[in-house]
């Protein structure tokens, strides 16, 4: 099933043109997700299953399959000391097709109970695409459109861990509440009171 956030925003993506005359980029800051609010599931472990490579991984400087690992590992935690979590990467290249890139990345989160039988799963599925320029910076136009990709799987991913997962999933705790404030009487203004009781 497309995602509703992503398919609506697909012709406009398509749309989009890159400069032509764009500068070639030569640092590419690596994609982290340790920011976002995690996932943690009442599990003993996750597991990261890789997919296929992609066409062209090899020219982008953050491939969508390593982004959608480290994703997982940033973002999906065990909680629990029973079962296991297994993140599947189905899907994640970028194609190239006249005069533009298209890309996709479809995901699936199973959680095994303790005999590894599938008790609960949840699949999350983007699209986007951009156009090609038609000389430039390549490199710099495939890592812009994985980001834009993983904003949007962060995002759909979330949603599916909780409206499938919401029996698993386990909310990250708050900081401690502080002590209580223990009450005295105060003296009159101007005035020392007495000290306090031991």
């Amino acid at each position: 099933m497309i995602a509703r956030r992503t398919a609506l925003l697909l012709p406009v993506a398509l749309a989009a043109c890159v400069g032509d005359d764009a500068p070639v980029r030569t640092s590419f800051p690596d994609l982290h997700y340790d920011y976002l609010t995690p996932l943690r599931l009442n599990v003993g472990t996750v597991e990261v299953v890789d997919g296929p490579p992609g066409p062209l991984d090899a020219q982008n400087p953050a491939p969508p399959g390593a982004a959608l690992r480290r994703m997982a590992q940033d973002r999906i935690g065990a909680g629990g000391s029973t079962g296991r979590a297994v993140f599947t990467i189905d899907t994640a290249t970028i194609t190239r097709g006249g005069p533009g890139l298209s890309g996709i990345m479809a995901v699936h989160l199973d959680i095994l109970g303790p005999e590894s039988g599938r008790v609960a799963f949840a699949e999350a599925r983007v699209f986007r695409g951009t156009a090609l320029p038609r000389r430039g910076d390549l490199r710099g136009t495939l890592y812009d459109l994985t980001r834009a990709m993983m904003d949007d799987m962060n995002v759909e991913l979330e949603f599916q861990v909780r409206r499938n997962l919401r029996d698993w999933l386990q909310e990250a705790t708050t900081a401690p509440a502080p002590a209580p404030v223990q009450q005295q009487d105060l003296s009159a203004p101007g005035r020392a009171g007495p000290p306090p009781e031991s």
